[in-house]
């Protein structure tokens, strides 16, 4: 008996002492620590997602994307730090404006060896991957696998480069992004270790290009112009020097998909012939037989003036909101396998794009200005396990707070030289809307180059924007978005707006000061090349348009 009460005795303490380092274990190690699936379109506008309610959207509906948003948050102020493709992405990899992180626009080199959201996940054992888009030059780093499309891609038969090797797939870029996404899913999504997944998109990037099961999805829906799609720009000096009108400065045929003439495929106005020439012949032949009968309508119609304006306004919708649907079409694989795996408790999903985009506001395509359709950034998040349904964000919020924000779910260590801040208080309902940030800082550098928008630097608050654009002119422009939400009416030689003036220039100091801004990063281009672009980019335009408002 004796014995048997020291034999339970001792396994009694045994059974304790496990317990006990069992349970100091425990207390150092994480707890279950989130997936991530970051999913970024090219250029899609606020105004073409369903999910924020625009009457264009409305018509060309986002069903998938959009439950996205029904499971968990839109952000309804979320802004970009500087309008253009390489830039946004070197933001959101680094959490550092782009005069931090080096590289300030196309045709810059992404420097590869600086700190970067996937290489600090990657250190908290971390699974990583990305495929699309990459658009910074040289080869991603921090990634456990990367397969990306070269340069801008192409919409038929891209080239893809993984591992330093080349190939050409043959199909829709959209479609192959998606399909090697879920196949890096099915192989690692069910290991131990977490995800962290960046499905980059190249659509709806220019030059708009459907798939061919889209290729006449919108041909008869009517979408609504916006209304100041003929602006004259009054005191907005920039914006009459630009070159990105839709009715003057689309290329006819690479852009709009226009024939020469009738009963001709041939395309008309089409300096960047590669997107079409890289077709197989059997897709060649889907295109114009989806394309000639309303090529040959229009040719049809003889119309000038604003009546040709407004068709190619028109065009431009159909061509831009059917190239989304593959897009939208692709988020709901993502999300169906994330379901049917059981995935979808423990999984963040983000869909954004690397800046807005204008859809016709102000007479615009493409982006680059600090203007509210180029600025806004869409931003939908779900995460069932930490984020409420049906949420919405008013806080101004950046590309620039990305980073931190998935550290901060990771339960990983932020940089102290990353310059945003984590959305996680936010959505966790530990910090109020107003109390984020009081504004944001922006700056564009890209000129002179294609479209000649101006370099500008900038500062908006929730109902206040002050812009400064440099370099060949200095113009500022003030707007009261809560009189004026399409920025139609600068105010900064208004009397009225002195005193509103007065502070966003203080606020604007000394956001430049707490982001290190420097006066190197203000240089100035040569008259001579300023002119020399000028010319260049009007002979690209092609002949003068016959539009005169």
């Amino acid at each position: 008996m004796r014995h048997l009460l020291i034999v339970i005795f001792l396994s009694l303490f045994l059974l304790s002492c496990n317990n006990k380092q069992k349970n100091n274990k425990e207390q150092f190690e994480k707890p279950t620590r989130p997936n991530i699936i970051f999913i970024m379109a090219d250029d899609h506008a606020e105004q073409a997602i369903s999910a924020y309610g625009h009457p264009i959207s409305k018509l060309a509906p986002t069903p998938n994307i959009d439950r996205i948003a029904d499971a968990g948050v839109r952000f309804n102020n979320n802004f970009n730090t500087n309008s253009i493709c390489g830039p946004s992405r070197a933001v959101i990899l680094t959490g550092k404006h782009s005069h931090i992180n080096g590289f300030k626009m196309n045709g810059d080199k992404f420097d590869g060896n600086q700190v970067t959201l996937p290489k600090l996940l990657q250190k908290e054992g971390y699974q990583t991957a990305i495929v699309g888009k990459w658009h910074l030059h040289g080869y991603p780093q921090g990634f456990d696998y990367w397969n990306i499309i070269e340069d801008q891609g192409h919409y038929y038969n891209p080239d893809f480069i993984h591992n330093g090797d080349t190939t050409r797939i043959e199909g829709y870029a959209t479609d192959i992004i998606t399909d090697m996404s879920l196949k890096w899913l099915e192989e690692n999504s069910k290991k131990k270790k977490p995800f962290f997944m960046m499905i980059h998109h190249k659509a709806p990037h220019r030059n708009w290009m459907p798939a061919p099961r889209h290729m006449n999805l919108y041909d008869t829906v009517t979408f609504p112009i916006p209304e100041n799609y003929f602006s004259k720009h009054e005191n907005q000096l920039s914006a009459q020097l630009q070159l990105q009108t839709v009715y003057k400065d689309m290329y006819e045929g690479h852009d709009l998909k226009m024939t020469l003439k009738k009963g001709s495929p041939e395309l008309a106005h089409n300096p960047w012939t590669n997107d079409f020439d890289r077709m197989s012949f059997e897709q060649r032949t889907e295109w114009d037989k989806a394309y000639q009968s309303k090529n040959d309508a229009f040719h049809d119609a003889n119309l000038t003036g604003k009546a040709l304006a407004a068709w190619k306004y028109q065009r431009y919708m159909q061509e831009y909101l059917a190239t989304i649907k593959s897009v939208d079409e692709g988020v709901g694989k993502i999300l169906d396998y994330l379901e049917e795996n059981r995935l979808s408790e423990n999984t963040i999903v983000v869909y954004t794009s690397d800046q807005g985009f204008y859809l016709g506001e102000k007479g615009f395509f493409d982006k680059r200005y600090m203007y509210e359709e180029s600025l806004g950034m869409p931003l939908l998040m779900k995460y069932p396990k930490g984020i409420t349904k049906g949420t919405l964000v008013e806080a101004l919020t950046q590309n620039l707070d990305f980073a931190e924000t998935f550290l901060d779910y990771a339960q990983a260590q932020i940089p102290a030289d990353m310059q945003g801040k984590s959305l996680k208080p936010l959505l966790e309902g530990k910090l109020q809307d107003k109390d984020f940030r009081d504004a944001i800082y922006y700056h564009y550098y890209d000129f002179p180059a294609f479209h000649m928008v101006h370099k500008q630097y900038g500062v908006r608050t929730k109902r206040y924007k002050l812009i400064h654009f440099y370099d060949d002119i200095d113009a500022w422009e003030l707007y009261d978005l809560q009189t004026d939400p399409k920025e139609n009416k600068n105010q900064i030689d208004n009397p009225e707006y002195k005193a509103i003036k007065e502070s966003l220039l203080i606020t604007l100091d000394s956001l430049q000061k707490v982001y290190k801004v420097t006066e190197k990063d203000f240089k100035k281009a040569s008259k001579k090349a300023v002119n020399l672009n000028y010319e260049k980019f009007k002979r690209l335009r092609g002949t003068e348009p016959l539009i005169d408002f």
